[in-house]
């Protein structure tokens, strides 16, 4: 046996997906998880660099291992992700209970590296770019073993080189999976018994088949994102609901919108970054569009499909911001009307372009801009889970909610919707109509009528048991 491991994971969902690899290929070579810290031979911290607050939590985590480490010495303590790759052999010579660095690209060189660490191996960063052969692993889920929502990786990289952001340096240059395996890792999911599927890329819609030619169009941002799409729909039908993030809204073209116009498995929502509603700040920021560019392309995407709504990212305080500018990102959102934001103070980044901008906005002022931007959005999103109480939705629950005797899933627009279990039913999985009889802050809940219950499989029909969607076993595809 070679030995108990556990991840904990930082940041963003292509961090948890790469958790989810770095698990398959310790469990492929024969580790176990471990139930507690104390107990483990190996822990695996997968970091983000995106904001300096989840790169001070690592520092945090790391910190609190030092006694566990002086206690067990024999225990491996890795940082793997985005800071791995960004700090490399620095990291090792600050912190010097750490004995193992590992970047994003070497996932599948990590059962063979904690081996040589407990084998007595000095500390060894290892974060080299896979660019001449691409690797992206595969799960090959066991049927029943499935979640009801599973992620499925599409490109890594980026090329956009926004001016605030580390993430071209941290995972390189856009690298690009074959549509052939995406189609058949997803039909695997599906077959047992995934019901949905999100795809992961740093820009997800800039997506080329690396096995064919460019797309030809007029259009220079036009990319091979909608082909995947219908590819996809055509291939698995058994899908049941399909999502997609992050995408950059250059590559939100008519192709796209056309999708969703034509393809019922995509979902009723998209979440596209807008940044800054400021052309000025835009510029600053790298972001390669303008404000009236970004809403005539989003007002395509919403006019594609009846009921789409949308969500978005904004920073706020970026070097040179004025009250005027963030007050245009005010405008923009109420203009969309985004029924979802997530918001993030400017803090510089290492290796990126905006280091070069004086960071001149003071703190103060971007925590009192970042709670005005949270008024404007959270009132948005209670006005539109309003609209929805004595409405019918259709909700995939996805597992156990926090409230006892209630389970959670989402609709096809994304909201959050609880229902109370139904005695004897199994209800995890399922796609259910359900009436809308309370909104809350960010969620809604809601009720199953008797013929909806009486429907559901009785417990007692079940013979699989789905686990969490963080601890779901997998074997590997070669």
């Amino acid at each position: 046996m070679a030995g108990l491991y556990l991840v904990h994971t930082f940041g963003c969902q292509m961090n948890a997906h790469d958790s989810d690899r770095m698990e398959e290929v310790l469990r492929a070579s024969g580790w176990s998880r471990a139930e507690s810290a104390e107990e483990a031979d190996l822990i695996v911290l997968n970091t983000c660099s995106v904001r300096e607050k989840a790169e001070q939590k690592l520092r945090s985590e790391v910190g609190k291992l030092a006694p566990l480490k002086a206690k067990n010495p024999g225990l491996v303590l890795a940082v793997a992700g985005c800071v791995a790759q960004q700090e490399g052999e620095k990291l090792l010579a600050r912190v010097g209970h750490l004995d193992l660095l590992i970047g994003p690209d070497n996932i599948a060189d990590l059962p063979a590296l904690a081996r040589e660490q407990m084998d007595g191996a000095p500390p060894r960063a290892h974060t080299v770019f896979d660019l001449d052969a691409p690797r992206f692993l595969a799960a090959a889920p066991r049927p029943g073993e499935a979640p009801v929502s599973a992620w499925v990786t599409t490109m890594k990289g980026c090329d956009e080189r926004c001016s605030f952001c580390i993430v071209p340096y941290t995972r390189g240059p856009e690298r690009y999976r074959p549509a052939e395996d995406i189609v058949a890792e997803i039909a695997r999911w599906v077959a047992a018994g995934s019901r949905e599927v999100t795809l992961l890329g740093q820009t997800v819609d800039s997506y080329r088949d690396p096995a064919l030619p460019p797309p030809v169009s007029d259009d220079p941002d036009e990319s091979q994102f909608p082909s995947l799409l219908r590819m996809i729909a055509a291939r698995v039908p058994g899908l049941v609901r399909l999502r997609y993030t992050s995408p950059h809204p250059r590559h939100a073209t008519a192709a796209l919108a056309q999708a969703h116009a034509e393809l019922d498995v995509l979902a009723r929502h998209v979440h596209m970054p807008v940044q800054s509603g400021s052309d000025r700040i835009l510029k600053r920021m790298i972001r390669r569009y303008t404000r009236a560019e970004y809403t005539e392309r989003v007002r395509r995407l919403l006019a594609a499909r009846p009921g789409m709504t949308l969500s978005t990212d904004v920073i706020v305080g970026f070097p040179g911001e004025t009250e005027a500018d963030f007050e245009a990102t005010l405008d923009v959102i109420r203009d969309v009307g985004f029924v979802g934001l997530f918001g993030f103070k400017y803090s510089p980044r290492p290796f990126t372009p905006s280091l070069k901008l004086p960071d001149d906005v003071p703190e103060a002022v971007k925590a009192e801009r970042h709670a005005r931007l949270f008024e404007v959005a959270e009132s948005q999103t209670r006005a539109h889970l309003a609209t929805l109480i004595g409405t019918r939705q259709t909700v995939l629950v996805e597992g156990a909610s926090k409230a006892q005797g209630k389970v959670t899933g989402r609709t096809e627009r994304n909201e959050i919707v609880h229902l109370d279990v139904p005695p004897g039913r199994l209800l995890i999985g399922a796609l259910v109509v359900a009436e809308i009889t309370q909104a809350f802050k960010h969620s809604l809940h809601g009720t199953l009528d008797p013929a909806t219950i009486a429907a559901l499989p009785a417990l007692s029909d079940a013979t699989v048991t789905r686990p969490e969607r963080r601890r779901r076993s997998l074997t590997m595809v070669p």
